[in-house]
């Protein structure tokens, strides 16, 4: 199968999810299903992965291949990566896989795909309630947002809901990774180790990678 025929049998597969998803009713479905990502802040990307899996399974392969300690979410015909973005923000960039493990899966494969689902995220309220939430369900704070309170930095806003609009494919080539920029170069872990560089895709500027969309109105 070409690139595109295999864009479109996967966005074919996911018409039928959802268009409207629920941050609170997202998150226990994702925990009543067994999947490990339900107390994750950003829910909304795990949320996508989750609904690839159960709705993709027939003929995807979760997870997809493995580099060094990078997997990448599945496989069908080539790797492909799941992401999920809010466009009613400043930035339209997206952080995508490490850079050498989509190097080396595009010397192996010739390609990467990467399937976004595009939409319009709400935030929470002054009052943080969905915030509150959140932490009475998973038990508590979490040592992250303890360590944060010690230190006194910002909380973010949490996301509450997202309301899909379009899921774009994105093909990933040599070209792609020259073109594109890189996330986390040059920055280092607390044990002063230095970070893997990601790839960073803006979406403004990748007409030319997109091959195939769906839209929910």
């Amino acid at each position: 199968m070409t690139f595109l025929e295999t864009a479109k049998r996967i966005g074919q597969a996911l018409k039928p999810i959802e268009k409207v998803w629920d941050g609170k009713t997202s998150i226990i479905q994702m925990r009543d299903a067994g999947d490990p990502n339900w107390k994750q802040m950003e829910w909304i990307g795990f949320y996508f992965e989750f609904l690839c899996r159960i709705t993709l399974g027939k003929f995807m392969t979760f997870p997809g291949p493995k580099y060094g300690k990078v997997q990448f979410d599945g496989a069908y015909e080539v790797p492909w990566d799941f992401k999920a973005h809010a466009m009613n923000t400043s930035s339209h960039k997206v952080i995508v896989n490490d850079s050498e493990a989509t190097a080396n899966a595009i010397r192996d494969y010739g390609q990467v795909g990467l399937v976004i689902a595009l939409g319009e995220a709400v935030y929470n309220d002054e009052n943080r309630t969905f915030q509150a939430w959140r932490e009475e369900l998973k038990g508590g704070k979490s040592k992250y947002e303890r360590e944060r309170i010690q230190r006194g930095t910002w909380s973010r806003i949490r996301k509450i809901s997202f309301d899909l609009h379009q899921i774009a494919f994105l093909r990933m080539t040599d070209k792609t990774l020259t073109e594109c920029g890189s996330f986390q170069a040059g920055f280092r872990n607390a044990d002063g180790s230095p970070r893997r560089r990601k790839v960073l895709i803006d979406l403004e500027k990748v007409d030319e990678e997109t091959v195939y969309s769906i839209g929910f109105c």
